[in-house]
């Protein structure tokens, strides 16, 4: 048994029940586009994860076999990113969620979460040992191909457009557009385009308002800095949908209140 994960703050947790969350699917899943679960069991794992009790889901969608993978990575993930206070296990928990995305291509490549948990598990670990590390060790590219491999298998994904602007900005951010175009493929104009798709797909998501604003700052320095400003304003007055969204209004709010 893998030792007990922080608990997610109370200020975040939801109370959702499975009905809720099954009525809600489209709204909650917007992002990843995944299919609505038949299993009870499988359900009751989502809705540990939108209301923030990301171990509890992690081992509903471990236990779920492939068909839980999903659940399993996405709890992973988020609770890594946000809640886990320490560095070292948190880029251990990335590790994990990048081997199991492996497995998930080797059963299914055309499986688009595959390719994403994939990208988007190393592009947070990136983030941990410094973008400019992981890009002489040549991470950088492995996060670009997978992640332009989900948005090729599901167009619609927005959670790949998100992240794959994500790439780019923080690319372009550490080394510059010019160097970062030559040696990374990584391309202001595609991230911009990139966060667009992803808001059009998910508009009402603080989630992808706070990430445009974000990024747009990398991308576009000083020059975003009031288009910037109206996102992030957009965003803490949206209403959340789950405990990750809950999460992102907090912080848009405290960034306005800077």
């Amino acid at each position: 048994m893998s030792a007990p994960w922080t608990p997610t703050p109370e200020a975040i947790v939801g109370r959702l029940d499975p009905v809720d969350v099954e009525r809600r699917w489209s709204r909650l899943h917007a992002g990843d586009a995944l299919d609505r679960p038949t299993d009870a069991a499988l359900l009751e794992g989502w809705t540990d994860y939108h209301n923030g009790h990301f171990q509890r889901a992690r081992d509903a969608g471990l236990r779920a076999g492939s068909a839980g993978w999903s659940l399993a990575q996405k709890a992973t993930c988020v609770y890594a990113v946000y809640v886990e206070p320490h560095e070292s296990t948190r880029l251990i928990l990335l590790s994990d969620v990048a081997e199991r995305a492996l497995e998930h291509q080797a059963l299914d490549r055309r499986q688009a979460a595959a390719w994403y948990w994939q990208g988007y598990a190393l592009g947070r670990f990136s983030q941990g040992i410094s973008v400019a590390k992981a890009l002489a060790q040549g991470i950088g590219a492995r996060v670009k191909a997978a992640l332009e491999q989900t948005v090729t298998l599901q167009p619609a994904h927005a959670d790949g457009h998100l992240a794959l602007a994500s790439f780019h900005a923080e690319v372009i951010d550490k080394v510059g557009e010019l160097i970062g175009g030559m040696t990374y493929g990584a391309r202001r104009t595609v991230g911009l385009d990139h966060y667009e798709r992803a808001v059009s797909l998910v508009p009402d998501s603080p989630v992808f308002l706070y990430e445009q604003a974000s990024g747009l700052l990398k991308l576009d320095g000083d020059g975003a800095q009031e288009r910037s400003m109206r996102l992030l304003e957009a965003a803490g007055q949206r209403e959340p949908a789950d405990a990750m969204e809950r999460l992102y209004v907090c912080l848009a709010r405290a960034d306005l209140d800077a």
